[in-house]
């Protein structure tokens, strides 16, 4: 394999400044709308005692998960010898770091008294998987950055395979440990289960890599550099089998719940009379997230299309969003069975569904967080080489550009 140039962002250009700025200002509202919050109370947005994680929540662990899926394209390459993504380690590191800072910003912020972190961080509860996922975050961040520090420094290359190989271990015990969160919330009727882990991991891949092609493909679309299609080809297909696997686990959880009596009920609420929720579920995570992308990338003819594979991975992302709406607010929608097989009702609303709204600001901090999480991975791209100078030859001109074009021989 030809030696890779890795070239830091020009960052001249009119597009790059605004761009930043965008980001930026994304970065800002989301600060805003915490900060009202946290002026406010908490009475502010749609959660109550009965839905205590609302919008934010379902940012944050999308963008914790995604974070663990996009290492994805690096641990290729450094864990399983995969030569032909080793330029794209460097970017696909970057972006698991930002994606992970994003996601835990608008969980600390969210917190009401984010100042209290500090009681987190120096009493530990070892009984709780939230003490668990502290560790598990902050160690991520620290096992990927001496992996950045083995690829950039060359006298440390020869370290880069067993810090790939820490840190492809690390990112599945750190999705373990946040499916785990839901898995043992026994209390839950639609939690409670041990496949929460496995299809944590498995929808990490998914979004992680849908989001991984959306930032290739539009850095290199907007400052002019070669990309392989057969690059693209590969990911394409590697999402198309991740997709595949959500759906399935998805399937496979559901129809486990429906063998067993007790969670009848919050099948039924969430399959068919949940209302908003059966709606999110049905439209947006199975059909928009998950069958039409599934069509796109599956199909001979649109998958040759770049468009057409931006389309998908967009797709990917509102699906799997819609997916995590569905996992943490659906669930809490649900009644708790505080007596299981006998109705109870109070004034404190004992067996009625809950009922919850995004507010603006819960919605405005969510988007702050990816703001800023795109921010991160752009001025890095400014400050230090994280890009190929060049990944295979550009499109011929004139041609819709091709990604599943067969790869020459030799």
């Amino acid at each position: 394999m030809k030696p890779v140039r890795y070239q830091t962002l020009a960052g001249q250009s009119g597009g790059y400044w605004l761009l930043l700025a965008v980001l930026a200002a994304l970065a800002a509202i989301g600060y805003a709308a915490a900060h009202y919050m946290e002026v406010n109370g908490h009475y502010v947005t749609g959660m109550s005692n009965q839905i205590v994680w609302g919008m934010p929540h379902v940012f944050a662990v999308f963008l914790i998960v995604a974070a663990s899926g996009a290492l994805n394209t690096a641990s290729l390459s450094s864990v399983f010898g995969k030569s032909d993504y080793k330029p794209l380690a460097r970017l696909s590191a970057l972006l698991s770091v930002s994606l992970l800072v994003g996601g835990l910003i608008v969980l600390v912020l969210d917190l009401g008294r984010p100042e209290r972190l500090i009681v987190a961080m120096t009493y530990y509860n070892f009984k709780s998987i939230f003490a668990w996922n502290i560790f598990l975050y902050i160690g991520f961040l620290l096992v990927v950055a001496i992996y950045l520090w083995m690829m950039f420094e060359p006298r440390m290359n020869k370290f880069g395979k067993t810090a790939g190989t820490v840190a492809f271990i690390w990112r599945f015990v750190l999705t373990t440990g946040t499916g785990s969160i839901f898995g043992f919330l026994v209390a839950r009727q639609a939690y409670d289960a041990a496949i929460m882990a496995p299809l944590f991991i498995i929808m990490s891949l998914s979004f992680g890599t849908a989001i991984f092609l959306l930032v290739l493909m539009a850095t290199f679309e907007w400052t002019d550099r070669p990309l392989d299609d057969d690059i693209l080809r590969r990911l394409k297909n590697l999402l198309a089998i991740f997709v595949s696997a959500v759906l399935y686990m998805t399937l496979a959880y559901h129809l486990t719940n429906l063998y067993a009596t007790e969670h009848h009920g919050v099948e039924r609420f969430i399959l068919l009379e949940g209302g908003v929720y059966t709606t999110v579920f049905w439209l947006f995570q199975i059909i928009l997230g998950s069958i039409v992308p599934l069509t796109i990338l599956f199909s001979p003819a649109l998958s040759r299309s770049r468009r057409a594979l931006v389309a998908a991975s967009i797709l990917v992302v509102v699906g799997g969003l819609a997916q995590v709406y569905v996992i943490i607010v659906g669930a809490q929608a649900y009644p708790l069975a505080l007596f299981p097989g006998m109705e109870e009702s109070s004034t404190f609303f004992d067996g009625a569904v809950n009922g919850y709204a995004p507010s603006a600001p819960e919605i405005l901090l969510g988007i702050g967080g990816i703001g800023l999480a795109l921010l991160i991975a752009v001025v890095a791209m400014r400050v230090l080489p994280f890009l190929p100078e060049r990944l295979g030859e550009p499109p011929s001109a004139g041609a819709e550009e091709p990604v599943a074009a067969e790869a020459t021989a030799g």
